[in-house]
């Protein structure tokens, strides 16, 4: 048993440091660049690779915490971000392209995510889907909108192995990896990424809201099938964080009313 302490045990943070709302990317290097967006933003906490900031939003506390990588840091985050009072989530990050529509420097909002990770099914059976809470999906296909920015909506794969998908030929398993890869070009699915899986899932699990917006690095299937795409891996995900920005206004003006 983890031991009862003020604090919780990996984030650091106690009831009041947190609030309500609270953007989740992976990497803790743009935590501060989140908070910016924010009013009167403050650092609260930093462990492993978890960074916290709060702030408010249309005079409402929120925050940001980083989740590192994958899911069983994200599912830490938001298990002790909910203990201390956090309920809704965007998680805003970066992505590769699997449907030859999606573009580099698209933004796409996840409307689902195939369960290509291992710690959601420590949450619910392999059967039960990886569905965005709708009024954060809502809320961000409104910000974009307004943005008058470049998004696509459905379902991304969440996977636990980076080079699983960008080296599967030197993989033991080389033939299951690409049997699935080619399954998901054939149903749509719009990118890859490694969190929202868990991050939904989890969500669902104790009764909080989840949605998740991607910056599209690149596309590789673009490349191969010998369409245009810039393959400059711009990790510039600012359009991303300002419409997760303007969402949580949406959500908050919504909860309000």
């Amino acid at each position: 048993m983890i031991p009862e302490n003020e604090l919780q045990y990996h984030i650091k943070c106690a009831e009041g440091d947190v609030g309500r709302y609270v953007i989740l990317p992976g990497d803790p290097a743009r935590c501060e660049k989140i908070a910016a967006y924010f009013d009167d933003a403050e650092f609260i906490s930093q462990n492993r690779e978890y960074t916290i900031y709060t702030g408010t939003l249309l005079g409402e506390k929120v925050s940001v915490c980083s989740t590192g990588i994958g899911g069983p840091s994200s599912a830490i985050a938001m298990e002790e971000l909910f203990a201390v009072g956090a309920d809704t989530f965007i998680r805003v990050g970066t992505s590769g392209g699997i449907n030859l529509k999606v573009r580099e420097g698209d933004l796409v909002i996840a409307t689902a995510a195939v369960r290509q990770d291992g710690t959601s099914r420590e949450y619910a059976p392999v059967d039960y889907p990886a569905a965005a809470n709708f009024e954060v999906t809502q809320a961000l296909v409104w910000a974009a909108e307004e943005m008058g920015s470049r998004f696509h909506t459905g379902v991304v794969q969440s996977k636990d192995s980076f080079y699983g998908q960008h080296s599967p030929e030197r993989m033991p398993v080389e033939g299951e990896l690409k049997a699935k890869w080619e399954a998901w070009k054939r149903l749509g699915v719009l990118c890859s990424e490694m969190e929202s899986s868990t991050q939904f899932v989890v969500a669902d699990s104790l009764g909080a809201r989840a949605g998740a917006i991607f910056h599209v690095v690149w596309n590789q299937e673009r490349k191969l099938a010998g369409l245009d795409d810039e393959a400059i891996q711009n990790e510039d995900t600012d359009l991303a964080i300002r419409t997760a920005v303007e969402a949580l206004k949406i959500l908050i003006e919504k909860d309000r009313a």
